[in-house]
């Protein structure tokens, strides 16, 4: 077995080969002659930003040393929080894992290492690198000793946050594994971790789970404000602000999801009186410009989903309104898929509003953003939205456009695994089956075939 040289060796083999004193090397390098010297002959220890020196000097790749590094300088040394913290930010920048969780297993024998490796999956995470943190949060979890500690609580919360995607198993999963977390927190990260799971529910139709979830954060919400502007409580102050607008605007959202929720349940007396309270805003008390900004974006939400209110129950005499509110917003496809499920459910035609806004229909990209809402929630709106218009499209006999907006459904629909779309674009395209295309059935033959190949654990023909 040929056995690898040591850094210093192969660092003293370059400088030989090369024809390169230690003060060259140092000068190349950008390290101080001493210090090339003194790692030479063995008399210092070497820093991670030293190594990283050496290897460009050396015009390596460079991780070159990384897994050597472990062995002669982490392993076979007193472990250093030092010399050891720089490596795994090292490791993370140039997506070394492997290198990551070797270090990250032999400190987690010792209690003094998971609260420092919980400062780095903070630090990492904030930067986007979601691997490594995923990692990270779920070593320091398991060590946690103290089952209800806060820092437990954030790790779950991140990961949560991590593992949110666009498989509503995974989402389900993740949600249902994070509740029990939440009452952990501090107060303004619950605020926080009840939105965000508010929202994930509401993505994936559980609307008991998204009123709870809601309701929770209304109440919330609610004494965190009224602790703050109590007369005889003026000492009292939030020890941190929340991350996603003022604390009032969490109120006010809790009650727009509530409303969504019993909108969506047919409950809509019940969602006319949530949306009446998150539009009424008198006992705000700030005035500020932030204050202002967020009033206003409630005012507008609140004056849109009383519109769609009125429409689901089936008072239709405010679509024209409706239209032209929504002529006046950048963003529509929400309001268009009201507009369609509205047609579908009371018969009715809609053709010139979909004329109207056909170029905004057909230049549509899905939004990209961080937040869980962006995430979830359009995703599930762009395949209802396809879905509906298929409906409406082949019942008035406009079999070639509406099947080809069931093919997108059911394509995005499969993308984000949601059961229940797929099963009603399958449903809809074998009622209409005798009208499609060859050309039509063969792609969505094939589309139903891989959907229901990939269920089974593995997709022919992969690697």
């Amino acid at each position: 077995m040929e056995i690898t040289p040591g850094i210093r060796a192969e660092l003293e083999k370059y400088l030989e080969q090369k024809g390169l004193s230690k003060t060259a090397f140092g000068h190349i390098s950008g390290l101080n002659p001493g210090t090339v010297s003194g790692i030479v002959t063995g008399n210092k220890s070497i820093s991670v930003n030293q190594l990283d020196l050496i290897t460009l000097g050396m015009e390596l790749p460079p991780d070159h040393f990384y897994e050597r590094y472990i062995e002669e300088y982490i392993i076979d040394e007193p472990l250093n929080w030092r010399k050891i913290s720089p490596y795994l930010y090292r490791c993370v920048e140039l997506h070394r894992l492997d290198c990551l969780k070797r270090v990250v297993y032999l400190l987690l024998d010792h209690a003094t290492y998971p609260p420092l490796l919980y400062g780095v999956a903070e630090n990492v995470f904030k930067d986007g690198y979601n691997e490594a943190a995923a990692f990270l949060y779920t070593k320091v979890a398991e060590s946690e000793k103290h089952q209800h500690s806060e820092r437990l609580a954030v790790c779950q919360y991140r990961l949560f946050k991590i593992h949110i995607g666009q498989d509503r198993a995974v989402n389900l999963e993740a949600a249902a594994k994070f509740e029990s977390f939440i009452t952990c927190l501090d107060e303004i990260d619950q605020l926080d971790a009840l939105k965000d799971l508010a929202n994930v529910y509401r993505s994936m139709g559980y609307w008991d789970k998204t009123y709870t979830f809601a309701k929770e954060m209304r109440r919330l919400g609610k004494m965190q404000y009224d602790m703050v502007h109590n007369s005889d409580r003026k000492e009292q102050r939030l020890r941190k602000k929340p991350s996603d607008g003022p604390l009032f605007a969490y109120i006010a959202y809790a009650d727009l999801l509530c409303a969504s929720a019993c909108d969506a349940k047919g409950h809509y007396d019940q969602a006319l009186e949530h949306l009446r309270a998150h539009t009424d805003l008198s006992w705000v008390k700030e005035q500020d410009s932030d204050t202002l900004h967020w009033m206003g974006l409630f005012q507008r939400w609140g004056k849109i989903n009383t519109y769609v209110n009125r429409l689901m129950s089936g008072d239709v005499s405010v679509l024209p309104d409706y239209v032209e509110y929504m002529a006046g917003e950048q963003q529509i496809f929400a309001e268009l898929l009201n507009v369609i499920e509205t047609a579908n459910r009371y018969d009715m035609d809609v053709d010139h509003i979909l004329q109207r806004f056909e170029p905004q229909i057909a230049a549509y990209q899905e939004p990209s953003s961080a937040d869980l809402y962006t995430q979830q929630v359009l995703p599930e709106e762009y395949v209802r939205f396809w879905y509906k218009l298929a409906k409406y499209s082949l019942n008035k006999g406009r079999y070639p456009y509406g099947f080809k907006c069931l093919i997108n459904a059911f394509e995005k629909a499969v993308t984000i695994n949601h059961a229940l779309l797929i099963s009603n674009c399958s449903g809809l395209f074998d009622r209409f089956r005798a009208h499609v295309a060859p050309e039509m059935l063969a792609q969505y033959e094939k589309m139903s075939w891989e959907s229901n190949d990939q269920k089974d654990g593995f997709v022919l023909g992969g690697n």
